[in-house]
């Protein structure tokens, strides 16, 4: 086996935490995923009648596990539980009570019908950190209700936001809501066990996390902004309205290149890259208010200009100057960038007979880094545990 970003003696910041994860998919598994990147031991419990559908999951099947499944995966080790059978039931018990920290996406309120509720598992072990990661919340009129990702998007508002104006409001490539709720358990548990053992005398407490306000925390200005002049701001299709110069230009080849100069100091470096100086002292463009009134023709100005030249030309012209700009990378452009292999941000690793390419680790630790040390396990591990456990039962979030 190839190890990733680091190997060897190198000790993970998260070494001697131990995780027992829940759940199925996305929203959850990926908090326990970042954990165990970090050095946690991450005991992933699986049905093994029906276990994680992440399992097949994804546009291509390796030789014995879904890609995805071996990235979503990785670092964890396997349990087959039936949760609904009493020996599943004290084995789960037993991993429950040696764990720091216990992460769930089922619907509010399967963890209590399952024997398995905060107060239960405290009983045995207070100092038990639990990472709840639902689509509403575990209070509210709406806990009840199952949740995913898109749901959730749409319902924080965050949907709304995305796209063209007068057109359906897209989803993203991605399950945004899942990923950032995970996001945002990761940081929970982290403050958690941090009071656990710095303050609170050993006790654990409830990471309670929605998909819903998880997206919501998202939206910026617009909370403060309605509260107080009831403006609903809309889509802005590739770029936000009254900030400019910040867009998305076609090359003379066709490629989609951002441009983003709307500080003034970074406009008057854009203006002199397209041999327009006089652009900076232009009534119309010299501040930020300016520009953001005659947008569209700065849109149109910049877009001209960049219509002339090749995707390649126009990075190389403006990084010259110190105006910021990338292409529009799809996958292989970013496998083709030398920046994801400078940074360990494609990672290979083996093992008998998959080799798969990881994204790398974040965020990087500089003394305790994390590490990419197998793939997501092939099989549902076996009761007791071991390299390859895995699992859940019920239905998850997301």
């Amino acid at each position: 086996m190839q190890h990733g970003t680091t190997g060897g003696p190198t000790p993970h910041a998260l070494d001697g935490v131990r995780v027992v994860e829940l759940g199925t998919l996305i929203a959850g598994p990926f908090a326990g995923r970042i954990m165990a990147d970090f050095g946690a031991t991450v005991i992933k419990v699986e049905n093994p009648s029906s276990p994680d559908p992440m399992r097949t999951w994804g546009r291509v099947q390796g030789a014995r596990r879904s890609l995805w499944w071996a990235v979503q995966s990785r670092n964890k080790t396997s349990v087959g539980l039936d949760l609904k059978s009493e020996e599943g039931s004290a084995r789960l018990r037993e991993l429950l009570d040696e764990a720091d920290v216990l992460i769930e996406n089922f619907r509010p309120g399967t963890l209590e019908r399952l024997g398995f509720g905060p107060d239960e598992l405290w009983r045995t072990n207070p100092g038990l950190v639990i990472a709840r990661v639902s689509g509403y919340g575990q209070t509210g009129s709406k806990a009840h209700k199952a949740g995913y990702a898109a749901v959730a998007e749409a319902a924080s508002g965050l949907r709304h936001m995305n796209g063209y104006p007068d057109q359906p409001p897209p989803r993203t490539g991605i399950s945004l809501g899942d990923s950032v709720a995970s996001l945002y358990a990761v940081q929970g548990v982290m403050m958690a066990l941090y009071w656990r053992d710095a303050a609170g005398g050993g006790t654990g407490q409830v990471v309670d996390v929605s998909l819903v306000e998880s997206s919501f925390s998202l939206l910026e200005g617009a909370t403060a902004e309605y509260a107080h002049s009831q403006v609903v701001p809309g889509p802005s299709g590739s770029r936000l309205k009254g900030i400019a110069p910040s867009n998305i230009y076609q090359s003379s080849e066709g490629k989609w290149v951002v441009i983003a100069a709307n500080q003034d100091t970074v406009f008057r470096r854009l203006a002199g890259a397209m041999g327009r100086p006089e652009f900076a002292d232009d009534p119309r463009f010299r501040d930020h208010f300016a520009r953001g009134a005659h947008q569209d023709e700065l849109d149109d100005l910049i877009a001209e200009w960049a219509a002339a030249r090749d995707a390649d030309e126009i990075g190389r012209i403006l990084e010259e100057h110190g105006v910021p700009t990338s292409k529009v990378n799809d996958i292989a452009d970013v496998f083709e960038d030398p920046l994801f292999r400078e940074r360990d941000m494609l990672v290979e690793v083996s093992d008998d007979e998959d080799t798969v390419t990881h994204p790398g680790i974040v965020p990087r630790l500089t003394r305790t880094p994390g590490s990419i040390r197998w793939n997501g396990p092939a099989e549902v591990g076996p009761a007791r545990g071991g390299p390859a456990d895995a699992g859940q039962t019920e239905e998850s979030t997301s």
